[in-house]
């Protein structure tokens, strides 16, 4: 039992398939699934359908906050207890999740759990894809969870910002964050419309163009010295204040873990993202075009 403990203890952000595969029954697994509007994919009967043994599910559009009308804003404190207690969830426990995609939306939920004060948290390295590739074993239907008793948390506000505090570094030119947008390439410069009708493509002052798919290779994130590599080379400095931003908060949340990864400290996710800033009537936009 005293090395069960110490292998909780001693996950790191990313856990390989073979430290999940030898730590089932002590840790708490999450399928973080979420895909885009037009995938015409339902990631919560995906799950049913096939999950990791004693998974459960982490729904991105439910565990919200519901009094704004964007995608998946951040839940309250309160919600958010409640929410991951009925998961079965304590306080202590480890946490792993996963998505089907490999690296994408599991990173989001990860954020979430960081930003209450979670720290025992993992993202599965490759995912279910990785995890199915090698044959590991998988369940369906839903899994039965004894619900637990999650204290309210409180937010740690040095992760997270709003539209006030971005708008405020836009006007700045991009100062004194460096604002890295996760949304390919052309969606940044304008060239492409968003995939929301009804939103201007384009950027915020300042701010740099950095894919989340330049960050991942083969569904697993990249290691530590090429993620440096990828952020140095598009003018990054890692040493000073970063914000990430992307469509509504998923792929910033990947560029998010990729910077933690890299070495940044001081970085946080613009919890409303593109779908916000671009919405509001006080924003500033560029085009490259």
């Amino acid at each position: 039992m005293a090395a069960a403990t110490a292998a909780k203890r001693n996950f790191g952000s990313l856990v390989s398939t073979d430290e999940l595969a030898s730590s089932l029954d002590q840790i708490k697994v999450l399928d973080g699934s979420w895909h885009m509007p037009n995938a015409n994919r339902d990631p919560h009967q995906d799950f049913v359908k096939q999950h990791i043994p004693g998974a459960r599910f982490f729904g991105i559009d439910e565990i919200k906050d519901t009094t704004v009308n964007l995608p998946h804003m951040l839940p309250t404190p309160e919600v958010f207890a409640e929410a991951v207690g009925q998961l079965g969830i304590s306080e202590k426990d480890q946490v792993v999740v996963y998505d089907s995609v490999g690296i994408f939306s599991a990173t989001r939920v990860y954020w979430t759990f960081k930003a209450f004060g979670h720290q025992n948290v993992s993202i599965l390295n490759g995912g279910l894809p990785k995890w199915l590739k090698e044959g590991r074993p998988t369940e369906s239907g839903e899994t039965k969870v004894t619900p637990a008793k999650y204290a309210v948390p409180t937010l740690n506000k040095q992760l997270v910002r709003d539209y006030a505090q971005v708008l405020e570094n836009a006007r700045r030119g991009g100062k004194p964050a460096q604002v890295l947008d996760a949304r390919p390439n052309p969606r940044f410069t304008g060239e492409a419309p968003e995939p929301r009708p009804g939103l201007s493509s384009g950027h915020m002052p300042g701010s740099i163009s950095v894919p989340f798919n330049v960050v991942i290779e083969d569904g697993q994130l990249l290691d530590s010295e090429k993620l440096r590599e990828v952020f140095e080379s598009r003018g990054v400095d890692l040493s000073k204040e970063i914000v990430t931003s992307c469509g509504s908060g998923i792929t910033a949340s990947t560029l998010y873990v990729a910077l933690e990864q890299a070495g940044a400290k001081n970085v946080a996710v613009y919890d409303g993202s593109w779908t916000e800033y671009a919405d509001k009537k006080d924003s500033i936009i560029e085009k490259d075009t």
